[in-house]
């Protein structure tokens, strides 16, 4: 639930949120944890309040559309251009945007004198070459996740970035929604004790297919179903959720071992449909991650185990670990048998909770409405962060202010996503390779 109203009001929203947990104890340092939110405030609103950053889309399939909308409640952004090589799609997306010029060819776009960013939403085998030219041809860059398809590709985005003065931002909108900045501000305070382990699932009941006019166009349309233009669920879904796990205990990876098979969608696709590994960290700490499109139950969740207490912060909620509510299963039983509820000992019962089952009461991370994303959506949801962080990289157009750590936290999630995918495919455990290794990454 939200109780925000428009995508303006989430904008000053967030931007007042962070403001404020600045000004609290420790709000420095807690800020030098999240440094892409120091500029993220009302006072920088204002000083761009009159200026409009000129933003392109390349890429205008259902995500790219997904940003246009966001783009329009944005007061700062202008869209004056448009580019997808697939008819269709460029129609749709002109339709909704008629003054901004169209092009079939993102390189004649990027020669565009009047276009400061473009916001990039092809598929993943397009992001490097699409990222490297926008740099080169001097726009600042707002690109999907996941950063690449292979580790080569993540350090060359990585080290053109090193070298240019344009900004640079992929869309990892965890790094902006307000439950997860919170439950991380908590996290680092101790809230929940030494972090011991991360459990991370995304589950959805979906082909994950689109509907194809003609054959020619399968791998055009359902590019995410094979090798050559995807990396699966890894790249389209863990990489959110491993940098969630990185946030959380400041390092990376040292391994990773798992397995992954198509185990019911076997209609002539290649990426699995079904994965489950474990990373582990040098501490010992472990992040066990799993993913299957053909049961939905038990939905999305980002799940932060402390010694104290544990953080789901896709929920929103956490639960602490000396918190016992009510009474154990065999004090209930007892209570009842003395007030003669039963004339016998029933071997099982559903009113009274096992001895073994230990209940814990539900905390919110945030107080008042908040939104929960149940992970269900192909294309993306209100108020996840997607439209913050999009707003954030148009005000850098404006400002030309860097967002920091915002690549390097993408290029430690992709890599892990990639490290994960070369794990399965080899059946066996795989070293974080050390020619791929940044400065930024702690292992």
């Amino acid at each position: 639930m939200s109780n925000k109203n428009n995508k303006n009001t989430v904008d000053l929203s967030l931007r007042q949120f962070i403001k404020d947990l600045g000004c609290v104890t420790g709000g420095a340092a807690l800020l030098g944890t999240m440094p892409w939110l120091q500029s993220f405030t009302p006072a920088a609103a204002e000083e761009i309040k009159k200026e409009k950053a000129r933003v392109a889309l390349i890429g205008t399939g259902s995500r790219g559309l997904y940003h246009i909308h966001n783009l329009f409640l944005i007061p700062h952004a202008e869209i004056v251009a448009l580019c997808d090589d697939y008819a269709p799609n460029l129609k749709a997306a002109a339709e909704l945007v008629p003054k901004a010029r169209t092009y079939t060819d993102y390189r004649k776009l990027l020669e565009a004198k009047d276009i400061d960013g473009v916001i990039i939403s092809s598929p993943l085998n397009w992001h490097a070459p699409m990222v490297l030219d926008s740099l080169a041809a001097g726009k600042h860059v707002f690109c999907e996740k996941a950063m690449a398809d292979s580790f080569q590709a993540c350090k060359d985005i990585y080290d053109a970035y090193q070298e240019t003065d344009k900004v640079l931002y992929f869309c990892m909108q965890r790094m902006f929604d307000e439950k997860y900045i919170k439950g991380m501000q908590m996290i680092h305070s101790g809230l929940i004790g030494e972090v011991v382990g991360c459990r991370m699932h995304w589950f959805r009941n979906h082909n994950w297919r689109r509907p194809v006019p003609s054959p020619e166009l399968e791998r055009k349309i359902n590019w995410r179903l094979y090798w050559e233009s995807s990396q699966g669920l890894m790249t389209e879904l863990a990489s959110h959720q491993l940098e969630v796990c990185n946030w959380a205990t400041g390092l990376n990876p040292q391994s990773v071992m798992g397995m992954g098979d198509i185990v019911y969608w076997k209609d002539g696709r290649e990426v699995y449909d079904s994965v489950s590994l474990v990373y582990r960290y040098s501490n010992h700490v472990k992040i066990t991650y799993e993913s299957l499109i053909s049961n939905k139950f038990n939905g999305m969740e980002d799940e932060i185990l402390g010694k104290e207490g544990t953080m789901h912060l896709a929920s929103g909620v956490y639960y602490m670990e000396d918190e016992k509510i009510g009474k154990s299963g065999i004090e209930q039983l007892l209570n009842q048998i003395g007030n003669k509820v039963f004339t016998a000992i029933p071997a099982a019962g559903p009113s009274w909770r096992p001895e073994t089952r230990k209940e814990y009461q539900a905390h919110n991370i945030l107080k008042g409405k908040f939104d929960v994303n149940d992970g269900f959506s192909m294309i993306g949801v209100d108020n996840d962060g997607s439209d913050a962080i999009l707003d954030a990289f148009c005000q850098a157009c404006i400002t030309g202010e860097k967002g920091k750590d915002i690549v390097e936290e993408a290029y430690s999630a992709t890599t892990q996503c990639l490290l994960g995918n070369q794990a399965m495919a080899e059946r066996r455990e795989i070293f974080f390779p050390e020619e791929y290794k940044i400065p930024y990454m702690k292992f």
